[in-house]
């Protein structure tokens, strides 16, 4: 295993709920090409908290990736909505340009 995940999975033994340390751990999953794995970390993080907005960027363009169109849309629509509750315009602004790229807008 990864020298950065196993880091990662030791501190999430001492917080287990870290939304920024489970999405790091996805991140990693992803450059090892073990996007089950980083699925499931996404997927946590929206269970834990839906607010976390950084979540559906990565977690759509995952599902992009793997061929899973519909989901991916879905993500990004749920994502810009609650970027837009939170005033992120930033997040917003990436999240609608991905949902724009794949549903050809």
């Amino acid at each position: 295993m990864n020298e950065r995940i196993q880091k990662i999975k030791n501190f999430l033994l001492q917080s287990p709920k870290d939304l920024f340390l489970n999405h790091a751990l996805a991140l990693e999953y992803i450059k090892i090409g073990d996007e089950t794995l980083a699925q499931e970390c996404f997927e946590n993080n929206l269970k834990t908290d839906p607010s976390y907005v950084a979540t559906y960027y990565h977690l759509g363009k995952l599902q992009e990736r793997i061929g899973k169109t519909e989901d991916a849309i879905n993500t990004f629509e749920e994502g810009m909505r609650i970027a837009k509750t939170q005033k992120d315009q930033h997040s917003y602004s990436e999240l609608k340009g991905a949902y724009e790229d794949l549903a050809d807008l």
